[in-house]
């Protein structure tokens, strides 16, 4: 039996952090416990702020509820390690507003870090070059995102303003049916009522998103995979930069890099491969042969213009001892 009531209580509060239903044998047995010990370590939490709810019959057990407030956190060391890295990607991220509550967050936790913690979070972040795709004008309203995550969930229509690529400007009114990242940009997949089909909506060009009032059961996106239908879609778009790029490695080393990009094998050997890459802008294009860069060497870009975006990118980031 474990006779240290702090560090059986901190072990219990961990477990409960899962927010799954735990019955009291379980308990018992992880803590290696009576259950009667367990009923007193619960009652400990609850003195202590921890909203732990308890339900009895033969599926009884225990879960920490959703509290009034915001009891103190209780994280393993992977999990700290996982939450500085993970606000450190946020603060990166294409939604308004978002970079400097995020860093403010990640201040917090990395002072409570233990040395050792920290110095793992500060070798990570230290060996990662980010490589950000978004501009001023990709950033995602995030209440505009809050409202299509709702509505994607609770399956509610939604109206909103679209800007094209090209400019024009139209009202929509959609059924949402996912949202999806990819290069650091939000997409919407949708199905469009005025239209009658299926549309990918880029989050940054949406404006004065609004629920429409109406609910509407689920249909099945063309195909019945939502990401094969987004690649397809992205990858209709009428691309204004083609590059062409020969790599020193064969495609199956440089294909996970490439899984979101717009590309083309042109031609293919053991070691090594040409690869047609299209984007909507320079810079787009350049940092995706960037990122194939970290995996493999290329040997030749073309056209010019792209390749002195690559080379000009490679100029600016901080030189690493090798």
């Amino acid at each position: 039996m474990t006779n240290d009531p702090t560090g059986r209580a901190l072990h219990l509060l961990s477990l409960l952090q899962t927010h799954r239903l735990w019955r009291a044998a379980e308990l018992a047995e992880r803590l290696d416990v009576t259950e009667r010990t367990v009923r007193r370590d619960v009652d400990r939490l609850r003195t202590l702020g921890y909203p732990v709810d308890a339900t009895t019959g033969t599926h009884g057990g225990y879960r920490l509820a959703v509290g009034a407030h915001l009891p103190p956190l209780l994280l393993d060391d992977d999990e700290a390690v996982a939450v500085a890295l993970g606000l450190r990607a946020a603060a990166g991220a294409a939604i308004g507003g978002i970079e400097e509550t995020s860093l403010r967050a990640l201040a917090k936790i990395e002072q409570l870090l233990p040395d050792r913690l920290r110095r793992r979070v500060s070798a990570l972040h230290s060996s990662v070059v980010e490589l950000r795709r978004s501009g001023p004008d990709d950033v995602v309203d995030p209440d505009a995102l809050g409202v299509l995550a709702a509505a994607c969930r609770d399956r509610e229509d939604v109206r909103f303003d679209y800007r094209r690529r090209d400019g024009d400007r139209s009202q929509r009114l959609v059924e949402p049916h996912q949202l999806l990242t990819a290069e650091r940009r939000w997409y919407l997949v949708a199905f469009d009522l005025r239209r009658s089909d299926w549309r990918t909506f880029r989050v940054d060009r949406l404006s004065a998103v609004k629920l429409a009032g109406g609910r509407f059961a689920a249909r099945e996106v063309p195909g019945g995979d939502v990401a094969a239908f987004f690649t397809a879609s992205v990858a209709s778009i009428p691309r204004n930069v083609e590059a062409v790029v020969t790599i020193d490695a064969a495609y199956a080393q440089i294909e996970p890099v490439l899984s979101w990009v717009d590309h083309h094998v042109v031609e293919a050997a053991a070691d090594s491969c040409i690869i047609r890459i299209n984007g909507e802008e320079v810079e787009h294009v350049s940092l995706s042969i960037a990122r194939v860069a970290l995996r493999a060497p290329v040997a030749a870009i073309e056209p010019n213009d792209v390749a002195e975006a690559v080379m000009l990118l490679a100029h600016r980031l901080p030189r690493c001892p090798r």
